[in-house]
C-alpha cells in the first residue's frame, strides 16, 4: 500500500458526518510498515465502537467508518472474517456496520459483515505455513491472499456507496 497523509486520510472518507470527522482520533501513521498492507484499518481509541477503514481505489485514497456490534460470539464458537478469510476464535471476529454514503446513510441504511475486531487482517494474510512440497511458494500465497483480500474490500465498498 502507498503511504498516506493524515490530511489525505481525513478528506478521502465517504460515509462520515463532520462531526465524526472531526473526532476521529488516527492511528500512529509514522509506525506503520505500508508495504506490508492492503488498507490501513483501525479502532478510535475515544470511542471503542468506532473503526475506520482507508485503502488506495482507483488512484486515490477512499475510507469507510465502520461500527462494531455491541455484542460478540459466545466463547468457544469459530468465526471467519469476510475480508481475510481467517478462521478464528468468534471473540476475535466482530459484525462491523458500515452507513452508506449520501442521505441513505444519513436516513440510517447501513451494510455489515464480519471483519477481524483489531482490523488486522493485513497481518494475518501474511502468515504462511514454512515452505515444503505440498505447500506453495510462501510470496505467491501472499500475493494470492492479498488479491482476495483485495477484491473483498472492494465489494463492500461497492455496497456501502450503492444508492438505493
Amino acid at each position: 500500500m502507498q503511504a498516506l497523509t493524515e490530511a489525505q486520510i481525513r478528506e478521502s472518507f465517504t460515509n462520515i458526518t463532520e462531526l465524526e470527522l472531526e473526532r476521529m482520533t488516527l492511528p500512529g501513521l509514522h509506525e506503520i510498515v505500508w508495504e506490508d498492507r492492503e488498507f490501513l484499518g483501525w479502532r478510535d481509541v475515544h470511542a471503542i465502537h468506532r473503526g475506520y477503514i482507508v485503502y488506495w481505489r482507483a488512484g486515490r485514497p477512499i475510507g469507510l467508518l465502520i461500527k462494531a456490534a455491541g455484542s460478540h460470539t459466545r466463547p468457544g464458537i469459530s468465526a471467519m472474517c469476510t475480508l481475510c478469510r481467517t478462521p478464528r476464535p468468534g471473540v476475535q471476529v466482530t459484525l462491523f456496520t458500515a452507513p452508506r454514503a449520501g442521505q441513505a446513510g444519513i436516513d440510517g441504511s447501513t451494510v455489515g459483515t464480519y471483519i477481524c475486531s483489531d482490523l488486522g487482517c493485513s497481518n494475518l494474510i501474511r502468515i504462511v505455513p514454512p515452505k515444503s512440497a505440498m505447500q506453495p511458494d510462501p510470496d505467491a500465497l501472499i500475493a494470492a491472499r492479498a488479491e482476495g483480500l483485495t477484491t473483498r474490500l472492494e465489494s463492500f465498498t461497492q455496497s456501502v456507496l450503492r444508492v438505493g
